[in-house]
């Protein structure tokens, strides 16, 4: 079956429909990464987003079993669903590539309803994308959906938590705020032993803080200056000098809180290796990112100051407080997919939590 691909500004492509039969809308960006694409289709921070692979093929080693790990979170898998809102790619594969394979990409997606589009020449699409910027874009199956932008509201309430949940017992206890979290942030905390309470992003979190040892803003997608109510109750907890760590969005939110302005890049940063510099040791690290917005750096508030920059581009990857145990980065230390170089930050974050 035949798919249409028709960006903002005009640009038409053709492929072969793989997954469900559906047409979708979104913001077209793209994924450098080689492999990882189970975990890239079900990270929340996708939301609202097609997904272009620029690695030639997918689908060669299947996806994850039905099943779940010894937290009792599903297998290999980043949330409880796919998130993304359609998936590009060069070729589809639908062989047998891994001893270990249970069930097919194509499979899965249509199971979850996701369209696919193989096809494509994912190389001139993404030159074109950083060429022109990310820009919205759609595929046509069958009837022609409206054009949908993901960053012009807070779709928080899309990819958080309905419900307050706890993991593990004991202290340090953490308040991990979803903004769409990746489970992957949730294993790394109980596997220092620390326990969790997971709660929505709209909910009391200053309230529920007082019984917590220290706060981490997840990941998730979209524009960070939408989420108000949060914004403000961060700006709280800015108050009371217990620890906070934030995560890509919540880096950006945290950083909002605190007095930067935020700014959305040409074509943002997603792959499994983002070079990252330390600012105060010149120490590289290569990171696993996935973010369309960052702080401006120009907009520095006292107190404040840029701990990483992108080796590539520039642009802030890191702040932290002078004197308070504040800080963030743009970049993933819990990776799922990509290295692990610098999930150290997790360990720093419980040291201080610790401390106070």
């Amino acid at each position: 079956m035949c798919a249409k691909i028709i960006l903002k500004d005009g640009l038409t492509l053709e492929g072969e429909v793989f997954g469900a039969a559906k047409s979708s809308a979104g913001e077209m960006v793209f994924n450098t990464s080689m492999v990882g694409y189970p975990e890239a289709l079900t990270d929340p921070s996708y939301h609202g987003q097609i997904l272009v692979f620029t690695y030639p093929m997918l689908g060669n080693y299947g996806v994850p079993e039905k099943g779940t790990d010894e937290f009792g979170l599903p297998l290999g898998l980043e949330s409880e669903k796919i998130q993304v809102a359609g998936v590009v790619v060069q070729e589809y594969w639908d062989g047998a590539g891994h001893p270990l394979m249970k069930r097919r990409l194509n499979e899965w997606l249509k199971e979850e309803g996701l369209v696919g589009v193989s096809g494509i020449d994912t190389r001139f699409l993404t030159r074109h994308l950083r060429s022109h910027g990310t820009m919205l874009g759609k595929i046509i199956v069958d009837e022609e959906p409206d054009f949908y932008d993901p960053n012009a509201t807070d779709v928080l309430s899309f990819v958080s938590s309905k419900e307050i949940r706890n993991f593990g017992s004991g202290r340090p206890k953490i308040l991990l705020v979803d903004c769409g979290v990746k489970l992957s942030i949730v294993r790394s905390l109980l596997k220092r032993g620390a326990s969790v309470l997971l709660a929505p992003y709209d909910s009391d979190i200053v309230s529920l803080s007082s019984d917590c040892d220290g706060i981490l803003l997840s990941n998730g997608p979209g524009d960070p200056s939408k989420p108000e109510r949060l914004l403000k109750n961060i700006r709280s907890l800015l108050k009371s000098e217990k620890p906070i760590f934030g995560i890509c969005l919540g880096c950006q939110i945290l950083a909002l809180a605190a007095g930067f302005l935020t700014y959305k890049l040409p074509f943002g940063h997603r792959s499994s290796n983002q070079p990252v510099v330390d600012t105060e040791t010149g120490r590289g690290y290569v990171t696993s990112q996935n973010h369309g917005f960052a702080a401006k750096e120009e907009t520095l508030p006292d107190g404040w100051r840029i701990t990483y920059r992108n080796a590539n581009d520039g642009t802030v990857e890191g702040v932290a407080h002078f004197k308070l145990p504040y800080f963030g980065v743009q970049f993933h230390p819990e990776a799922s997919p990509g290295p692990t170089d610098t999930a150290f930050l997790f360990d720093e974050f419980l040291e201080l939590v610790k401390r106070r």
